[in-house]
């Protein structure tokens, strides 16, 4: 076992992370309380102390040159971000890899859709790895693709299906971005899930959103599309129940939600944004969060919102922040003239998120380096046509 300590606001907990004026320790060993840790990478890394980790990206990356381009989610934690070449949310790190095809390797710092997202958008020459395979995302987990295909042979059956544009979100498996491809619909992210919604009612006349309902629902609100208009599909419920719902629901509908969410944003509450009031604060939150939460805060957006909230924002400003605890940090860091915090005292990080050691990219980038390939995502061709038609109407719809 060895023990990675980085400057930090974290202290992690088994199960939590806390804010705290300290540096962040945690232990890198084959089971944790967050998941399991892929049982391939050799031992050696595991031995290696944080100093000599970062020298053996150094070296194998310089080896490298221009072949490798390293990505990072917002998300990820400090010790990764420092060796991301670009970072972002999911939707600018996909628009890079359209934009870009000068590089053989793309290492992707985030969780499973994503590289999946790369692979899929990124030109035939490029090969797409993601550091530990075990790296998903809890959300997307909660739109299981046999799930998806009942619902959808549900709503066949009670004649809705014809008026239904299937509307994923990136936090999706490649095989639903096929899904939706192949129905005429699209992928949407945080950052334009309006426009991919009022693209998609141009066409027909309601959506299937599926994994987050808290996006869907926040977004729909924006809309002016009324909560009776939004009933919630429970894919828990046996086939023929119409996910709880009623063939009344379902012929009023607008947007049919998916019961999906993120437990990380599950976890900030108005009390929250009450208490951060008295401190002066304006306050920002993701649109995953609960609908009362988004309507009481200032206001909300993707990551890369919030982003460029804080950063444009004048110097003396207050933030309190309702996003993964590894964004918010930075940003408090990157902005030393401000006061930035996290909403929630006791924060818990993306457990997936965190799945990405710096050891787990010291072994790939070293892998490539010496001419092989290790934890290639490549998704299959299927899927790949038509996932690559969503992505690319999400794309033009700007």
């Amino acid at each position: 076992m060895i023990t990675q300590t980085v400057p930090g606001q974290l202290t992690v907990l088994p199960g939590i992370a806390c804010e705290a004026d300290s540096t962040e320790t945690v232990p890198l060993t084959e089971e944790r309380s967050f998941g399991f840790w892929q049982q391939d990478i050799p031992q050696q890394y595991l031995a290696l102390e944080p100093r000599e980790i970062i020298e053996r990206i150094r070296i194998a990356r310089q080896k490298l040159g221009e072949r490798l381009i390293v990505l990072g989610h917002h998300y990820q934690r400090e010790d990764i971000i420092q060796f991301a070449d670009f970072k972002g949310d999911s939707f600018k790190l996909a628009q890079w890899a359209v934009e870009h095809e000068e590089s053989e390797f793309i290492v992707f710092c985030g969780v499973h859709f994503m590289a999946e997202a790369a692979d899929i958008l990124s030109a035939p020459h490029q090969r797409v790895v993601l550091p530990n395979m075990a790296a998903g995302c809890s959300m997307a987990d909660m739109a299981d693709p046999e799930d998806v295909y009942a619902a959808w042979d549900e709503l066949e059956e009670a004649g809705v299906a014809k008026d239904t544009m299937p509307i994923t979100y990136m936090n999706s498996a490649a095989s639903l971005k096929a899904f939706v491809g192949e129905r005429g619909g699209a992928v949407c992210t945080s950052s334009n899930a309006p426009k991919v919604l009022k693209w998609a009612f141009e066409r027909k006349k309601r959506v299937l959103f599926f994994p987050d309902q808290h996006l869907g629902r926040n977004t729909g609100i924006k809309m002016g599309v009324s909560l009776d208009e939004m009933p919630l599909w429970n894919y828990r419920l046996p086939f023929g129940s119409l996910g709880g719902t009623t063939q009344e629901d379902l012929e009023r509908s607008r947007v049919l939600l998916w019961q999906g969410h993120c437990s990380v944003h599950q976890r900030f509450t108005v009390d929250q944004i009450n208490e951060a009031r008295e401190r002066g604060a304006q306050v920002v939150v993701h649109p995953e969060c609960r609908a009362e939460v988004v309507e009481a805060a200032d206001s909300d957006g993707s990551t890369e919102f919030i982003v460029r909230s804080v950063s444009e924002s004048p110097p003396g400003s207050i933030w309190g922040i309702g996003t993964e605890i590894n964004l918010v940090s930075r940003l408090a860091k990157e902005n030393p003239d401000k006061t930035v915090f996290c909403l929630d005292p006791v924060v818990c990080p993306c457990s997936t998120m965190y799945r990405v050691h710096p050891a787990y990219l010291s072994w790939v980038i070293e892998a490539l380096a010496d001419g092989e390939v290790v934890n290639q995502i490549k998704v299959p061709d299927d899927d790949k046509r038509w996932a690559k038609v969503a992505l690319d109407r999400m794309l033009e719809i700007i």
